[in-house]
């Protein structure tokens, strides 16, 4: 069972119908054994169909599956069939976890949402379409409301919401705690990227090991945006750009699980002291519809005091891998603030960011179990 699961928080809403049949796209890639290990014991999903390339049509998920998780691969799981990426396989999921690469993803996910499927997606396909929402409920869960004009817009059924970046989400959570507080002007950005974050098998060893990258194609650009586009507001035309600008390094870095993000930032209203903003941070609560389901990060940051802290090995999995870990929050002496963020690449920043969204879904009508 996952972290998320086990952790399940008493006030969480309680469905009274039967769990909702979902499927994961892409099921035997990094992401995708994530959203199964996630998704095992889950209160409000059943696992209903996996789906993986068409060389691998009808081998067993246990076969197929190079299972990359310290956490063992689920028997139910391991016994289910991969089937190809198209709507009449689904099994009646009214919902799909895509882990799918971007090229099949444009492609695959408008015909899911064309048929009523609602589409989870982790690819960065649609993330630029003004009637798709970035969703971070934590942040955002309101972004739900260009939903309706996603459908009216382009005639489907169902829908397509996306992740972030998985550098964006942890940096975003941290600047939208402040943005509420201070209104944002500047932020300078440096990641630090795990290598699980570029799938597997990844980047060579002899190209990472005891070595920075200081490149990931099409990242910088994404950081530099995303963030923007979480913290808009909804117009009638889409989602409006939030006013802020942000200037975005990204590196890879020889670290397995967990982004690093040191962060500078220039503040409408400069905070009076440090510990003003670190009460800033901790104080951050997720928007009431947002607040108490399966996957709500609890607390959404923890601000560590350690001089050392946050670091990846010792802070990427708190809350389960959903919580934002913020530390080194200090004066920066050209801006305002520096501080520095942790948050789990492939938990809250793809797989449990995908998950958490489903269930804003769910929460607000969107999707609803099969009568």
């Amino acid at each position: 069972m996952s972290p998320i699961s086990q952790s399940l928080n008493p006030s969480t809403p309680q469905v009274s119908h039967a769990p909702i049949p979902v499927a994961i796209l892409g099921a035997t890639g990094t992401v995708g054994q994530r959203f199964i290990s996630l998704l095992d014991g889950h209160p409000w999903f059943r696992v209903v169909a996996l789906t993986g390339s068409a060389r691998r049509d009808g081998q067993r998920y246990g076969e197929a599956v190079h299972w990359l998780l310290s956490e063992p691969l689920p028997a139910w799981a391991a016994e289910m069939p991969l089937v190809p990426t198209a709507p009449e396989n689904l099994n009646g999921a009214a919902l799909a976890f895509s882990a799918l690469p971007s090229d099949v993803a444009r492609e695959i996910e408008p015909q899911l949402a064309s048929c009523g499927v609602w589409v989870c997606s982790n690819a960065s396909a649609f993330r630029r379409e003004p009637d798709v929402p970035i969703l971070l409920p934590e942040i955002n869960a309101d972004h739900i409301a260009v939903l309706r004009q996603q459908q009216a817009n382009r005639g489907w059924k169902g829908g397509i919401v996306t992740n972030s970046n998985c550098t964006s989400s942890g940096l975003s959570v941290a600047l939208k705690a402040l943005d509420d507080a201070f209104g944002l002007r500047q932020v300078f950005a440096v990641s630090m990227q795990a290598i699980s974050g570029a799938g597997y098998p990844g980047v060579a060893a002899l190209d990472i090991a005891g070595n920075v990258i200081p490149y990931i194609g099409g990242e910088e650009a994404k950081v530099e945006w995303e963030p923007r586009k979480i913290l808009g507001a909804v117009t009638p035309e889409g989602i409006r750009l939030a006013d802020f600008r942000i200037s975005a390094h990204t590196n890879r870095v020889p670290v397995v699980d967990g982004h690093t993000v040191v962060v500078s930032v220039a503040l409408k209203r400069p905070p009076a002291d440090t510990e003003e903003a670190i009460r800033a941070l901790e104080a951050y609560q997720p928007p009431e519809i947002a607040r108490d389901l399966p996957s709500t990060p609890r607390p959404v940051i923890v601000v560590r005091r350690d001089p050392d802290r946050p670091q990846p090995r010792l802070d990427a999995s708190t809350g389960g891998g959903m919580t934002t870990v913020v530390g080194r929050v200090r004066p920066d002496p050209i801006w305002d603030l520096k501080f520095v963020v942790v948050s789990h690449n492939t938990v809250r920043g793809a797989a449990g960011g995908a998950v958490y969204n489903a269930e804003v879904l769910v929460i607000s009508g969107l999707v609803a179990a099969p009568a």
